[in-house]
């Protein structure tokens, strides 16, 4: 096996990891929301503490990267992260909970913008694209395993050594990852001349500007459209990071065991639609052209993710709604691949500023997606109407698909 493809399994195996650690705490959220006394309005901030630091360090972190080198910058990323995923299972209150959290949310934030720079020094243009894929698929995964693996384990050992077992894992991927990694391909010795040549003929110059650029943002239309499209996108996607349990659980009345295979369900068909929209947007744009080639696949899961969120809202039957949920996931997830390429189509030697100013904007909507979730079910006791909004939410988003022309470069040079 050629030596970057190994660097495609560790990073495999970090976006598993995040995931892992990430929809944990939807998992056991009935067990800490009793041991600690939290209400839905109170716990909704916890979640969104996480969130909101995602949003605010994850340009910060991607800028390091670019600086110092993936190698040294992931091992701290993941040692950060892990510690407070260790933290997480020692927290006695609300306060401490939230603060954490919010601690956990800034080490998370720098993975995936530094795994893009291994891939942009690691991999020719022409893989690119297929190992971004895998990455994401991988992150969908993670999110499927976790409530197989955390559900037994908190019930074996309660849901504080879930966390600490966790931690442990981040960890030893940490101490791997920066003996066996080198930030150039020229650096490790296992590469052949050969591979070396195919990585360094064909691999794209270092573009990864994390800088947002706000100024020429503000005067730029096509930017705010996309911008705005991934802001409400990502209300759907913290729904099933942050709530899915919750809903499923104390929404719908379900057992434990029924909430882990809808959530295992949802994530598992995340990761094939990653896969297959990336692979059906590049095949329509061959065929079509790039503007309806991307705009179909995009409009098109998200409209129709739409669509199923509002069923499952108005669904009576509790099976019904699970299923047509987890085909949310499934639906709205052609997309994510699609947004992120039309960064690249768009931003071209911007493309690290434009993805950066995109992803911003979707996890802001995941900020308030979460505090609005909890907010809305503590003062009307009803778990529907969350989806109802964020049915309407993903409609706008398929919309914006109009206003988003892939064949039309970005100037967001100050």
């Amino acid at each position: 096996m050629n030596v970057r493809y190994r660097v495609l399994t560790v990073l495999f195996l970090l976006s598993t990891i995040t995931y892992l650690d990430r929809v944990c705490m939807n998992v056991v959220s009935k067990y800490v929301k009793s041991d600690l006394g939290l209400d839905n309005q109170q716990f909704g901030w916890v979640l969104g503490a996480f969130s909101l630091a995602y949003a605010l360090f994850e340009i910060p972190t991607g800028s390091m990267g670019d600086r110092l080198g993936p190698r040294r910058v992931l091992t701290r990323v993941v040692l950060w992260w892990s510690g407070f995923t260790m933290l997480t299972g020692t927290t006695t209150s609300f306060l401490y909970l939230l603060v954490v959290r919010f601690l956990f949310g800034m080490g998370e934030a720098g993975a995936y913008p530094n795994a893009s720079i291994v891939i942009s020094r690691w991999f020719p243009a022409v893989e690119v694209g297929r190992a971004q894929s895998v990455i994401w698929a991988a992150g969908r995964l993670g999110g499927a395993l976790t409530p197989l693996l955390v559900i037994p384990l908190v019930h074996w050992a309660g849901w504080r050594w879930a966390f600490a077992v966790l931690g442990l894992i981040g960890v030893a991927w940490a101490i791997g990852w920066y003996v066996w990694f080198r930030d150039e391909p020229a650096e490790k010795a296992s590469v052949t001349t050969s591979e070396l040549q195919t990585i360094e003929a064909g691999r794209k110059l270092r573009a990864s500007d994390h800088r947002i650029p706000w100024l020429a943002i503000l005067r730029n239309p096509d930017l705010w459209a996309l911008m705005l499209m991934c802001h409400l996108f990502f209300y759907g996607s913290y729904f099933f990071t942050n709530w899915s349990a919750t809903y499923f659980q104390e929404g719908r009345g379900m057992t434990e065991d029924d909430t882990k295979n809808f959530i295992s369900l949802s994530y598992f068909l995340g990761a094939i639609g990653c896969v297959i929209g990336g692979l059906l947007s590049d095949a329509l744009s061959k065929r079509y052209g790039l503007k309806l080639g991307r705009r179909a696949v995009g409009m098109g899961g998200l409209g129709l993710s739409s669509v199923f969120f509002l069923f499952a809202g108005l669904a009576t039957d509790n099976q019904t709604a699970g299923y047509l949920l987890a085909t949310c996931v499934l639906l709205k997830d052609l997309a994510l691949p699609v947004a992120f390429a039309v960064c690249v189509d768009i931003g071209q030697r911007n493309a690290g500023a434009v993805t950066g100013s995109m992803n911003f904007a979707g996890q802001l909507g995941g900020f308030f997606i979460t505090i609005l979730f909890g907010t809305i079910v503590e003062q009307t006791h009803n778990f529907n109407y969350p989806l109802f909004l964020i049915a309407g939410c993903l409609l706008v988003s398929a919309l914006l698909w109009l206003k988003i022309d892939p064949t039309k470069p970005v100037t967001i040079q100050e």
